[in-house]
């Protein structure tokens, strides 16, 4: 990809099963997997040793559902192509990369001018982009931009419209997070950034943003929305929804628990901000909790429990701790109206065929 991009019946249950390491020989695993992966893919055997040795580096069990859910994403993202061809992406590519120059205040003339300088292999970078078919071949092409253009690194060094890599479409930005706190394990001749093209690459950091990470959910369904939304997603929806009922204020319950921009009070935050009393926490521990919204901790905070503690008083009922994120999907590549639910349930409806398949 270019960009970043109600509770349903749960499928199996996840929290459990996630962090197992599998005490099963590697061969054996790879001969499951394998067996679970869409006939006539390119590589089968390749692809398995991929899949399980990312799954044992990550010290994760590599059953039958973790498989299938990794095998299910694989198959929405990309097909089993490692580096996938796109329609018009050239063009889908010119469009975000003056759309950034106008957001930015930089000059179409100015940037139209560098792009009509000539590039290494000959041609000018703007007819580059234009013939560009795959991601990896944009993200060259950029490289090669920042590299040779006079001011390139300073301009646009973090202008690279490619955020998502590889056949899993691993964000970018969540790699480096991962990377940092536990390092990649593979040996390497390229950069992160360039491994994430790479199908080892991108099945270890894919499958460590589907499963690397514990959460309270009893259904794969809601990974699956998190791996669209960002991880703790659905978790944060459901609070959300528990916020609303108890402050009686309209929330959009899309998992983001702070607003992007700093210094500024969200309407999550502003709902909690007005039933601070019956919370009895101060608005600086209600920001401060908010803060922890992308971590497992934040469910363990005293505004998580205490605020599903008077949302479910108030219900008369125990409340859900996940739910779809409600979020409109966007970007230069979406044509269509589409939302992290249907991608949830899309890649449900992978996960339960490669459940179903016989082996």
């Amino acid at each position: 990809m270019l960009m970043l991009a109600g509770a349903l019946l749960p499928v199996g249950c996840m929290t459990r099963r996630a962090g197992i390491p599998s005490p099963v020989p590697a061969a054996q695993t790879r001969a499951l997997i394998a067996a679970l992966l869409p006939p006539h893919i390119d590589d089968q055997a390749g692809w398995a040793r991929d899949i399980q040795s990312s799954f044992a580096a990550l010290g994760l069990s590599a059953d039958r559902q973790n498989v299938c859910a990794v095998i299910a994403v694989t198959q929405q993202e990309s097909g089993f192509q490692v580096d996938p061809a796109i329609a018009s992406l050239g063009t889908i590519a010119s469009r975000e990369i003056d759309r950034r120059a106008e957001n930015a205040g930089l000059p179409l003339l100015l940037l139209h001018a560098a792009l009509a300088l000539k590039s290494p292999d000959g041609r000018t970078f703007a007819a580059r982009i234009r013939a560009a078919r795959t991601e990896r071949q944009l993200s060259d092409i950029y490289d090669d931009f920042i590299r040779q253009v006079p001011l390139g690194r300073r301009l646009f060094e973090d202008w690279n419209p490619v955020r998502t890599r590889g056949p899993m479409q691993v964000n970018v930005v969540f790699a480096r997070r991962f990377n940092a706190v536990r390092p990649y394990p593979f040996p390497t001749e390229a950069n992160l950034e360039g491994e994430l093209f790479t199908r080892r690459g991108s099945l270890y950091f894919g499958i460590a943003h589907l499963l690397a990470y514990n959460a309270p959910y009893d259904g794969y369904i809601y990974r699956f929305a998190d791996y669209n939304a960002g991880q703790y997603a659905s978790r944060n929806a459901a609070f959300q929804s528990a916020v609303a009922l108890a402050s009686g204020r309209h929330l959009l319950t899309d998992g983001a628990l702070l607003p992007g921009e700093q210094h500024t009070v969200g309407s999550t935050e502003a709902a909690l901000q007005a039933i601070r009393e019956q919370l009895r926490l101060s608005d600086a521990d209600i920001h401060a909790a908010l803060e922890e919204g992308d971590q497992e901790r934040f469910g363990r905070t005293s505004l998580y429990q205490l605020a599903f503690r008077l949302a479910e008083r108030r219900a008369g009922h125990p409340l859900p701790r996940a739910r779809m994120p409600d979020i409109k999907l966007s970007g230069p590549k979406i044509t269509h109206p589409l939302t992290t639910r249907w991608y949830a349930q899309r890649v449900n409806a992978r996960f339960a065929r490669c459940e179903r398949k016989e082996l």
